[in-house]
């Protein structure tokens, strides 16, 4: 991480500006920038404003669409498909969430699922603003126009990393699980490819089938493992069946119709505590469960145990206060951007 601190409004602004002159509308472009400047602030940098460039790349030929809305394929009191049209993926499940709200205080529950979006950002940012609503939201996506993990026993991409995710309310920080289905991710072989660096375990599959740790391999045949590794890797695999099955089943749109890479295909649903034992209920219950793991003892010479989502959420409530370290080099790629379009880029704070 550089220690150059930027404002978080400010890079919010700018984002928003670059996407604004690059063709969506100003509540669109807010909501993207808001989405992708969230996983910077949690530390989530490979899903944050690095993704710009592509996604302003897109904009200007057609992949992600600018203007229209999405279509409703099928719908039912908790239940809505849509085909989101290629439009961009962080508004398209904002809105989800929108729809699926009054469904969920009605029904207990809400699904929308999503084919066709644009590329949605980390999982992670989306889950707080449900569990600040009082409630449980799990959310998953795939994208049938990568694949780059092998099944387990397999030696040939077949996946994409397909992460998923769940938010759960507690009387403290929400629980905020965001996992991959694959042991590493996409973006993180780019980025240590471009550094120069190796995994820090062999988690890759070179063209033969044979363990790497050398990002290189991806580019010659080879593939990520699931989640699980050598090891335990069935158990990823089975949980990329499960994505799969969520989003590419239900609504009809996979690996048989691969399509643009940076397509993506979502899950998303709601669950209202007040319909099944109560807000109150769910919220002692998960906060004695977070205090007894908290109070676990560690493992020697081991950090205290911590809760998923914990240390992101608190570094996002520091950097929004304090600056932004933004990964190296994201500035300088925008910069191109950032000239094209005639918006200033934010100054360094102090």
């Amino acid at each position: 991480m550089t220690n150059t601190l930027h404002s978080a409004a400010a890079l919010r602004a700018f984002a928003a500006q670059l996407l604004q002159k690059g063709g969506l509308a100003a509540d669109r472009a807010a909501d993207v920038a808001d989405i992708l400047l969230a996983a910077d602030l949690m530390g989530h940098d490979t899903h944050g404003l690095n993704l710009l460039p592509p996604y302003l790349e897109h904009l200007g030929n057609g992949t992600m669409a600018a203007t229209g809305e999405p279509e409703v394929i099928a719908e039912r009191p908790a239940t809505l498909t849509w085909d989101g049209k290629q439009l961009p993926g962080q508004w398209l499940v904002l809105r989800a969430m929108d729809a699926a709200i009054p469904r969920a205080r009605i029904h207990g529950t809400a699904t929308v699922v999503i084919k066709n979006a644009h590329h949605i950002g980390s999982l992670s940012a989306y889950l707080q603003r449900a569990t600040a609503q009082g409630f449980v939201m799990l959310l998953h996506s795939s994208a049938p126009g990568g694949s780059t993990v092998a099944p387990f026993g397999g030696s040939k991409g077949l996946f994409s990393p397909s992460p998923m995710s769940i938010g759960c309310p507690t009387e403290g920080l929400p629980i905020l699980v965001d996992i991959s289905t694959s042991i590493t991710t996409n973006n993180m072989v780019v980025r240590l490819q471009k550094q120069g660096r190796k995994l820090p375990k062999p988690w890759l599959l070179d063209a033969q089938g044979q363990p790497s740790d050398d990002p290189a391999v991806i580019g010659a045949g080879g593939s990520l493992m699931p989640l699980g590794g050598e090891d335990a890797g069935h158990k990823g695999y089975g949980l990329a069946l499960m994505v799969e099955a969520l989003t590419a089943g239900l609504t009809d749109r996979g690996r048989h119709q691969p399509g643009f890479k940076f397509n993506n295909t979502v899950f998303l649903q709601l669950l209202d505590p007040e319909a099944f034992g109560g807000l109150p209920g769910l919220r002692s219950q998960m906060e004695h469960i977070a205090a007894a793991c908290r109070d676990n003892p560690p493992r020697a010479g081991g950090q205290p145990v911590r809760l998923p989502g914990e240390a992101a959420q608190k570094r996002a409530t520091q950097q929004e206060r304090e600056g932004v370290a933004l990964a190296p080099g994201v500035l300088d790629a925008l910069k191109p951007w950032a000239e094209r379009l005639g918006v200033a880029l934010p100054a360094a704070l102090g």
